[in-house]
């Protein structure tokens, strides 16, 4: 019998977050084992549950929820979120420049599918969220990927983001504050940036899903807010501020000069239209969100969860030998980098199922980020304190005398 392979389409999308080590993960859970996933950003099983006020509402309106609604969403979350913007100095938006979809990474997809022609060349941070690097491939398009640089706070790399700009460029990718490093972005490098897509004539793909997530007092400016005269696109939901991610509640919003977007926009209003709309129960809790009491200020506090379990992580990780990190801004991830010398690292993957299989840890290899070199990997820091430094505890024992083979 003839083998049924996969499309020609998926052979250079990779999603390593959800790759061979989760396989092995799961392996081991099988087989009985506890593992202590710090590998992506799911706050339910951490107890980082959602504000009461929003599922009360959820609940209350499910018996509305039942049918479809209106393609782009229903309007009275599209008016929240184009309220929101307007809040924060967002120019010229309308209730029909809002689309909500089931989480941002549906939204991601259907705008790089209407965007990208074929060989079209999208720039991409390095490292990444790598649904951006798979979408964009997926959608036909060439990722370029440009350097944030480390020592610079992870900011990026504007000389060579401008060296990799070509004639076949199309958009940019700001993701802001940033997964995987938690850097966020001063104003001065985002005219930076903006300035180069004027230049250019590049679309803007602002991916602001962290935007409350906020340590230290640090500030987030919208890009859209600076970019009144590029057509942008801002990716946000509910999924990290409201600890929602299960119910994938996302929202893309168009900003700039539309006037020269129609048939763009056309093509977005037909993507909308052919999954018909987003679930019904995660667009009901947007506007409860939007308005309500905003609980995260709370968790970033030093005296917050989220800001102590920072602190534990970061003061840890700095004390162990051959490790280091940049303090993260925003977000809740950790983006450590590895002493290749020390420990021999050759293959960074190796390196984090060699961690697992020996503390039962499961983190997630700087290369899943499009990160070029083997020297980094990303945890995130949601466990409560005393599971969090017990973790880092076992990771500290595991890099005392870890040497890849």
């Amino acid at each position: 019998m003839k083998e049924i392979r996969k499309s020609s389409k998926l052979a250079n999308v990779c999603y390593d977050i959800r790759g061979p080590v989760l396989d092995e993960a799961q392996r081991l859970i099988d087989e009985g084992q506890r593992i202590l996933k710090l590998n992506v950003g799911n706050t339910a099983p951490f107890g980082l549950n959602a504000p009461d006020e929003i599922i009360t509402d959820v609940i209350r309106n499910l018996s509305a929820a039942d049918g479809y609604s209106e393609s782009k969403g229903i309007y009275s979350a599209r008016k929240a979120v184009m309220q929101y913007y307007q809040q924060k100095r967002v120019a010229n938006v309308d209730v029909e420049d809002i689309f909500l979809g089931n989480g941002v990474s549906e939204l991601i997809s259907m705008a790089t599918h209407a965007i990208i022609e074929p060989g079209d060349e999208v720039l991409i941070p390095s490292p990444d969220y790598p649904l951006w690097t798979a979408s964009v491939t997926l959608a036909g398009g060439t990722p370029v990927h440009y350097i944030c640089d480390e020592q610079q706070d992870w900011f990026p790399d504007v000389a060579d983001i401008r060296s990799k700009i070509t004639k076949k460029t199309k958009a940019i990718v700001i993701i802001n504050p940033n997964n995987p490093t938690g850097a966020v972005y001063s104003d001065d490098v985002l005219k930076d940036l903006l300035e180069l897509a004027r230049q250019h004539n590049l679309i803007v793909l602002a991916d602001e899903i962290y935007d409350k997530v906020l340590y230290d007092g640090t500030q987030h400016t919208p890009l859209a807010s600076m970019s009144e005269d590029l057509l942008t696109l801002t990716f946000n939901g509910l999924s990290k501020a409201y600890r929602l991610p299960g119910f994938r509640s996302g929202w893309l919003m168009v900003s700039g000069p539309k006037y020269r977007a129609k048939d763009l926009l056309s093509g977005l209003n037909m993507l909308a239209s052919m999954r018909l709309c987003a679930n019904m129960p995660g667009q009901i809790a947007i506007q409860t969100a939007l308005g309500g009491y905003q609980t995260i200020n709370d968790l970033v506090l030093p005296t917050g969860r989220l800001g102590r379990q920072r602190k534990i992580a970061y003061d840890m990780i700095q004390d162990t030998p051959g490790l280091s990190t940049t303090l993260p801004k925003g977000a809740m991830y950790m983006f450590v980098k590895v002493d290749t010398k020390k420990f021999g690292i050759k293959n960074d993957e190796q390196m984090i199922l060699d961690l697992l299989r020996q503390e039962k840890i499961l983190l997630v290899h700087g290369r899943a980020f499009n990160w070029p070199e083997v020297d980094h990997f990303r945890m995130v820091y949601l466990p409560d304190p005393e599971t969090l430094t017990t973790a880092l505890t076992r990771m500290q024992n595991f890099f005392a005398t870890y040497k890849q083979a």
